[in-house]
């Protein structure tokens, strides 16, 4: 087979779900795959160390001028190079009108459709603009949780044998670190130097970061050990109110946002926190609590979207809408150590059940069964 691949999301996207899924899923693809030709729609310098295979074209594709390439200069490309699938990992977005292959398009979630006040304003009105056209024009459509899956089929009524689910995975850099050795990494580089609850993640209010923290404020004098809440993610969406949030409360000195940080330090963090929350709303599949399990930490999330499909019971699952909930879950995890090892375990052993190899074999298995169902 030709396959095409729209792979500017592992650019675009860097550092959220979606980048990293297209990224992980190209990388494994790619290293298993040799039998396939592979066209690589790509904008950047950075593929040469990666994608360098005999059955590779690397064809850039310029963000700049990205609506030229999505509806002139992808398609015509495609159908002079006889492409049998096309493949579009983020969402479909961009997904050109004029078929001239079998199409499949990755969609994540429908958070545009199910939280729309949670999304910002340009991609709400794409994503609601074409989301139609990408159902209708995709041959196969990959999801990433049983979760997204149904409400796929609950929004837009599509037939089950058309959609695939292949679970994301926690990259090969989230394992367990000595926690002494994370501990200083983290205070040489960082200056924190105490315990600490860790969120990571984004700030749209989707990700309820805000109940953390007033769960926190009702916590944080009466725990019997010094802690404090240590908040990781650039400075966007509702970043500047929680810090306001954090002064009203009265908190602001027991709470640290560190601000972006590099994805290699990522696996300190993790490792020396003491335990890690993440109070979503809403998830399409939810990376943070994987890699947090893949790194033995005790996990508290919600037990609602995707998340308890992907933690299973790994975690301490809480009502995200119930601030009081959370913050009886933080007290009980932090005073008992003997359940901060039976979570830690647990997390731990269910995170070997997901991989990129996994995901992308999967993914090869679906291109296979699109071309030999439609072709």
């Amino acid at each position: 087979m030709k396959i095409a691949i729209d792979a500017r999301g592992a650019n675009w996207y860097a550092g959220t779900g979606i980048g990293t899924y297209t990224q992980q899923v190209l990388k494994y693809i790619l290293k298993l795959d040799t039998e396939n030709e592979y066209i690589l729609y790509w904008c950047g310098t950075n593929y040469k160390d990666m994608y360098l295979n005999p059955n590779i074209t690397i064809s850039i594709a310029s963000k700049k001028h990205h609506r030229f390439f999505e509806e002139y200069f992808i398609p015509e490309n495609i159908k002079n190079k006889s492409i049998d699938i096309y493949h579009v990992p983020q969402n479909g977005i961009g997904l050109p009108h004029k078929k001239n292959c079998l199409y499949i398009s990755t969609i994540h979630d429908l958070i545009p459709y199910i939280m729309p006040e949670t999304v910002g304003r340009g991609y709400l009105k794409r994503f609601i603009a074409q989301m139609p056209e990408i159902i209708q024009n995709s041959d196969m459509i990959i999801t990433v949780s049983e979760f997204s899956k149904k409400d796929i089929m609950r929004i837009f009524d599509v037939d089950e044998y058309r959609i695939k689910v292949t679970p994301l995975a926690a990259d090969s850099c989230f394992m367990p670190i000595d926690k002494n050795t994370a501990k200083e990494f983290i205070k040489n580089n960082y200056s924190i130097e105490y315990n600490y609850i860790l969120y990571l993640g984004g700030f749209s209010p989707r990700k309820n970061v805000k109940s953390l923290i007033v769960a926190y404020s009702r916590i944080f004098k009466d725990i019997q050990r010094d802690i404090k809440l240590v908040i990781l993610g650039p400075s966007k969406d509702d970043h500047s109110y929680l810090i306001e949030l954090c002064t009203s409360l009265g908190i602001k000195d027991n709470v640290i946002f560190t601000g972006f940080v590099p994805y290699e330090h990522l696996p300190y963090f993790y490792n020396a926190s003491t335990i890690f929350v993440y109070p979503s709303l809403y998830e399409g599949f939810g990376l943070p609590p994987l890699e947090a399990m893949s790194c033995k930490v005790p996990v508290i999330t919600s037990n609602i979207s995707s998340i308890p499909e992907v933690t299973g019971d790994g975690a301490i699952l809480i009502n995200p809408f119930d601030t009081e909930d959370l913050k009886c879950a933080i007290e009980r995890l932090l005073e008992n150590e003997n359940l901060r090892y039976e979570i830690a375990q647990k997390g731990f052993l269910r995170s070997k059940e997901f991989s990129w190899i996994k995901t992308a074999k999967n993914t090869l298995n679906i291109y296979k069964e699109t071309y030999e169902r439609f072709k």
